[in-house]
């Protein structure tokens, strides 16, 4: 029997009189089931025609919302943290030996990467790189809307994610960091499961890992879709082994290229503390409100519509599925995680927000849609806004300081910053003089802490005899305490203090921060 074409507006039903099934439309005033009319909410356009449109868009929206990034040198230590530890890996360094940091690897090899390629003087390429990633984040959730609800859905949620995706303090959205880097794996990790690819499904999942240890947690729902979607039996016995295939491959082979106890030191077993936040509760906790509140409002196009229609006695079957929960879930244990409530860590929630905001918005009306996207113009707006105008005090603090430095040393000589800004040492083009580029690994300050279980005896097992064999083996010219007052600051970390008092005296006080200049013995 051939198939009607649908006229312009109208719904198709399906109709079987047992052998045989015809799709005709629906008639005029009748109402098909949700699930069936969202089903058939498929666009005539082709897709190449449909993605020749949309890409082109997302692209230029991800410019937009990430423009201000450009304004600035970086944005915060995490970006000075990777560009420094570039600058170290490309000076024969070895990363989770010489190079440390609780991250896993492929952040630092992109940098690597980057600076190979256009030099290490600037980060403008990790920022355009940033502008793809997450209008390849955008671009993956549209894939996934119209797969489910159709051509209007896919635009909806490759906008909203966009718009959304800077709904935080600009230093938690604007910089080239891991969150951004790690949001387009989580998603591709859904797509890939959403469409039983699950070997790379499993690869995507790695791929998140390998940028941020949190972003695992996107395994959760690749696992219910596998446990959901495959039968029981052989079937599902073979999709569960190349899931595990393709997520166990890419770890198992960075860890025998970085060595497996380094690498699972500094990466899983050797952040205890970091992960405790006894004596510091209701310093975390507040930052954990405030930044929620700051994401609910970025997002707010987003989970307007998804708290109204959770208020309504609407059927939600076959639309908020069970999966997009497990990964909303998922992501937010992911954000806990630490307890340390840090805003970039709120970017994770932003994929499966996204999706679940739209699948709301397919429940309500025209009127609610125009709603969102006004709103969420209104929203990025603002906060864009604040990161064209936000100010930048630690900025200057930490060229002023770099100035200092230069004027005081050789490009050759090495140097040691006592602070929680790395990115001294990239502003200064000056060697570290330690494999610990932060306060914070020595002393457990790197959390956020606010003074309790901050100390020498709380930072990273083994490395106060490591920093103290490589300041007396080989002394910088300068120790810059950049504590300025912080809990880490070295009167309250004796072997440091011992070490200035015998080897150094103090030269110059620099924007609060104190220099300490060598002392060398007679010939």
């Amino acid at each position: 029997m051939p198939i009607a074409k649908p006229p312009q507006g109208r719904t198709m039903l399906s109709v079987s009189d047992g052998r045989r099934t015809a799709t005709i439309p629906a008639p005029r005033g009748s109402r098909a089931p949700r699930r069936e009319r969202l089903r058939t909410a498929v666009a005539t356009r082709p897709s190449l025609r449909y993605w020749a449109g949309l890409l082109p868009v997302l692209l230029v929206v991800s410019a937009a919302v990430r423009l201000p990034s450009f304004s600035r040198p970086l944005w915060n230590p995490d970006e000075g943290f990777l560009a420094t530890q570039a600058r170290m890996l490309a000076d024969g360094g070895t990363l989770y030996d010489n190079v440390v940091d609780r991250k896993p690897p492929l952040m630092p090899w992109l940098y690597q990467g980057a600076f190979a390629v256009f030099g290490d003087a600037s980060l403008w390429p990790l920022k355009v790189l940033a502008v793809l990633s997450v209008a390849a984040t955008a671009a993956i959730l549209a894939s996934l809307a119209r797969r489910r609800w159709g051509d209007r859905a896919g635009v909806t949620a490759g906008v909203l994610c966009l718009l959304a995706s800077v709904g935080l303090n600009p230093e938690d959205t604007q910089a080239a960091s891991f969150e951004v880097f790690m949001l387009p794996m989580t998603a591709a990790a859904v797509w890939c499961a959403d469409r039983r690819r699950w070997a790379a499904a499993g690869l995507a999942v790695a791929g998140a890992v390998l940028v941020k240890q949190t972003g695992g947690a996107v395994l959760l729902p690749v696992l219910y879709l596998l446990w959901r979607s495959v039968p029981r039996g052989p079937d599902r016995r073979q999709a569960a082994l190349r899931t595990a295939a393709g997520f166990a491959a890419p770890l198992l082979a960075v860890a025998a290229l970085t060595g497996f106890a380094r690498c699972l030191f500094w990466t899983v077993t050797g952040s205890g503390s970091y992960a405790s936040f006894t004596g510091s509760e209701l310093h975390v906790l507040g930052r954990g409100l405030v930044n929620t509140a700051l994401f609910t409002a970025g997002a707010a196009g987003l989970t307007v519509p998804l708290i109204a229609v959770l208020r309504r006695r609407t059927d939600r079957r076959g639309v908020l599925t069970a999966e997009l929960w497990v990964w909303l879930v998922a992501s937010a244990l992911a954000v806990v995680t630490g307890f340390h409530f840090f805003g970039h860590y709120y970017l994770q929630l932003l994929p499966p927000l996204v999706m679940l905001g739209t699948g709301a918005l397919q429940l309500l009306s025209a009127d609610w849609l125009r709603g969102a996207v006004i709103g969420s113009l209104v929203s990025c707006t603002l906060f864009t806004g604040w990161a064209a105008t936000a100010g930048t005090a630690e900025l200057d603090h930490s060229q002023k300081l770099a100035a200092a430095v230069q004027a005081r040393t050789e490009p050759d000589e090495e140097v040691l910053f006592w602070g929680m800004h790395p990115e001294h040492y990239w502003f200064a083009d000056r060697k570290p003089a330690s494999r610990y580029l932060t306060a914070g690994l020595l002393t457990n300050f790197s959390g956020g802490r606010n003074g309790l279980n901050v100390g020498e005896r709380y930072g990273v097992e083994g490395s106060w005899p490591t920093l103290m064999a490589e300041l007396t083996t080989n002394p910088p010219r300068l120790i810059i305490d950049d504590s300025r007052g912080a809990p880490y600051r070295p009167s309250r970390m004796p072997r440091l203090t011992a070490l200035l008092k015998a080897r150094y005296e103090r030269a110059a006080v620099v924007d609060g921060a104190v220099i300490y200049q060598r002392v060398d013995p007679p010939r």
